[in-house]
């Protein structure tokens, strides 16, 4: 069942996929489709699931879901995985690494692989005070209070 993000409880979990560049207007309004179809087809055990996305920066889809009503299984996940590795496929994209870095440089969001990521910070390229996209966050609340952060505040602190 395909819901507003914004009508999704805090409590609900989410899934974010960094893509490796911007997709553009016209990805943007086909993407927005194919996700408004996979959401709406989505179950678990065949229950569906209440869920719902947003597109953040034109580059971040996140995936939320209300596990209140029901749950996700293995099964479902599962679907949301290659669903997200046809995305991928079909943008020429990378949106499954998690060893890639996104974070803001003014309004510009660059995109590095985390070995370049540790090198900047070493060199002083980048600082505890970078906003960084955390996207190890697990529910919405989180997301919307720890994903863009200072390097201080997440998991890159580490490399400062």
């Amino acid at each position: 069942m395909l819901v507003d993000f914004e009508s999704l409880p805090e409590t609900s979990r989410v899934w974010i996929y960094q893509a490796n560049r911007t997709f553009t207007d016209a990805e943007l309004n086909e993407l927005r489709g194919e996700l408004d179809d996979f959401i709406r087809e989505w179950t678990a055990h065949g229950l569906e699931l209440k869920a719902g996305y947003e597109i953040r920066y034109g580059r971040f889809i996140i995936l939320a879901l209300d596990q209140q009503k029901n749950a996700a299984s293995g099964c479902s996940i599962d679907a949301s995985v290659h669903f997200i590795q046809y995305l991928e496929k079909k943008y020429g994209v990378i949106l499954l690494d998690k060893m890639n870095v996104s974070y803001k440089q003014g309004e510009f969001i660059a995109y590095k692989p985390l070995a370049d990521f540790k090198k900047m910070a070493k060199q002083k390229a980048v600082s505890k005070n970078t906003i960084v996209f955390n996207n190890l966050v697990m529910n919405k609340q989180e997301y919307a209070d720890h994903w863009e952060v200072p390097a201080s505040e997440s998991w890159h602190a580490r490399f400062m």
